[in-house]
């Protein structure tokens, strides 16, 4: 019996809607970067892309626990010397809520080109709407 190994070319690859409001950013982060990679696929390969596409609608209304909203800060560098800015999440979700969960995803992916051909899979929306009814997703329940 040969071992089954899989090729870029058999993957079938599923669009999908997840509802971000009132979840845990953390858990919700989890559960997404796993059907990114395709975890949940019988024909898991840990170096090809088989996951599915998945479009988060509501980031603006994703939950945290504890003081995070004020004590979370993320960071960026502007390349010059004293060019640090730093937001807090309760600021960052007010500017641009969908940083919040493509940041959170994209730190449980590979640091790889692997890593970053899947985070394009990801399609996030502050609002209910989205543009992508032509794929027909289904509603994932996480």
């Amino acid at each position: 019996m040969k071992t089954y190994v899989t090729k870029p070319g058999d993957v079938k690859q599923e669009w999908f809607v997840v509802d971000a409001e009132g979840k845990t950013l953390g858990r919700l982060a989890t559960q997404i970067a796993a059907r990114l990679r395709g975890k949940h696929k019988p024909n898991y390969s840990p170096s090809v892309d088989v996951g599915d596409y998945i479009v988060v609608i509501n980031a603006a209304k994703v939950h945290v626990t504890g003081r995070k909203m004020d004590q979370k800060m993320y960071y960026r560098h502007s390349g010059y010397p004293g060019g640090l800015k730093e937001i807090s999440l309760r600021d960052q979700l007010a500017k641009h809520p969908t940083r919040v969960v493509e940041h959170a995803v994209r730190g449980m992916l590979p640091k790889n080109r692997l890593g970053r051909r899947m985070m394009s899979k990801l399609k996030v929306y502050a609002g209910p709407d989205h543009p992508h009814q032509a794929q027909q997703p289904t509603l994932l329940e996480l």
